[in-house]
């Protein structure tokens, strides 16, 4: 994720930011909704969402604008849970308007499309991951990084004029309205369930190791192993890399290492890292809270790279300048990824069978998930099942 985007700081992003289905459907070979069904009637949704800071989530019942011309409407099938989900009804980063259906990492079947849909029928196995809409014009909209883009509007808590509730709302439901370009196609050698981590946890660790460049022999440090590091790993060895994972809970060192890594070291005194210095060639962190950033920097060589995804609290990171300099690494901050990629990660790792770990759960059991997730439990996505909504 990135600090500052568009000259936005992430606080300021934040802040400004089915057998329903099938009545919708008309007969014949368009599988297109009728123009007034479209239009005029809101969907109605169920889901879990939070009513206040205290991160209790709870049964709502509300309603999803009607589907546009250029949108699709999605049967929510599996919906995985995030720690940016936590983060964001905590208000950890910045004030949030309730009631609000928080997940951003959803898999399901299209029920309907607007008229000017093409890349969609219903039917259709569809994804959605971190953005439901934005615009075209764009710049980083035409590049393919959508999520740096001002008007992008994030899958919940962001305002969102068409919305009856005034902001979007997210993935903890039965369904889903999207704009078509931001929707992927889940294919049908990835079971639902599987595919849905992919759409935070997969992009935002795939884009980044991506863009470095990654070759076979390189030495990839990973920190912080849950939902996101745990795919860092798989994605990193996949791509021929010689993986050191670093986590604070000695009871994950098996999973680590059944995981591919070479190598799982504890980080229960920060000075197991100094044998460590100057020895890898990139570095994600998934850590999502505030630690010795400094120290886990040294790992990397002078002029090696290191790419921070975790956000804690308020987005802020206490960051030793003298530390940072020491090491000479290039130290930056990444935001999921574009449609492109996140469609990319989703059919890479349906082709190459790198699954993320998954737990599935009801919608009774969500909150208590959100509690094993803050206290390092999870292993290592929770996945929830709509059907009991």
């Amino acid at each position: 994720m990135c600090d500052k985007c568009n000259g936005l700081t992430r606080r300021e992003f934040i802040q400004t930011t089915a057998a329903s289905g099938a009545a919708l459907m008309l007969s014949g070979t368009s599988a297109m909704a009728s123009t007034k069904e479209l239009h005029n009637g809101n969907i109605k949704s169920r889901g879990y969402a939070a009513t206040d800071t205290s991160g209790v989530l709870k049964p709502w019942s509300f309603e999803r604008r009607p589907v546009g011309d250029n949108d699709v409407l999605i049967e929510t099938k599996y919906a995985s849970i995030c720690h940016s989900d936590i983060h964001q009804m905590k208000g950890h980063w910045g004030p949030q308007q309730y009631p609000q259906v928080p997940g951003h990492e959803i898999a399901g079947v299209v029920t309907a499309v607007g008229k000017n849909v093409t890349k969609f029928k219903i039917g259709d196995r569809a994804g959605v991951g971190c953005m439901v809409s934005g615009n075209p014009e764009c710049e980083s909209f035409k590049q393919g990084e959508e999520q740096y883009c001002p008007d992008t509007t994030f899958t919940y808590g962001y305002p969102e004029a068409s919305s009856p509730t005034g902001i979007s709302q997210g993935g903890y439901s039965t369904n889903i309205v999207v704009n078509e370009h931001f929707v992927v196609h889940i294919p049908e050698n990835i079971s639902f369930q599987e595919a849905a981590p992919l759409l935070c946890a997969g992009i935002t660790t795939y884009s980044p190791i991506m863009k470095f460049d990654l070759k076979k022999g390189d030495k990839v440090g990973v920190a912080g192993i849950g939902g996101l590091g745990h795919m860092a790993i798989k994605i990193a060895v996949s791509k021929g890399a010689e993986v050191y994972a670093f986590t604070t809970s000695p009871d994950k060192v098996d999973d680590i290492l059944g995981f591919g890594a070479k190598e799982a070291v504890v980080v229960d005194d920060i000075g197991n890292l100094a044998p460590y210095r100057g020895k890898l060639d990139y570095m994600i962190c998934t850590i999502p809270y505030q630690y010795d950033v400094a120290s886990y920097v040294s790992v990397v060589k002078p002029f090696g790279y290191y790419t921070q995804v975790g956000m804690p609290e308020k987005f802020e990171l206490t960051l030793s300048a003298i530390g940072l300099s020491i090491s000479r690494v290039n130290f930056n901050v990444s935001l999921i990824g574009g449609m492109k990629e996140t469609q990319e990660v989703v059919d890479y790792c349906a082709e190459n069978n790198i699954h993320p770990q998954i737990q599935i759960i009801s919608a009774d059991q969500i909150n208590q998930a959100w509690k094993d997730v803050v206290d390092k439990k999870a292993r290592y996505r929770y996945v929830i099942d709509p059907a009991t909504f």
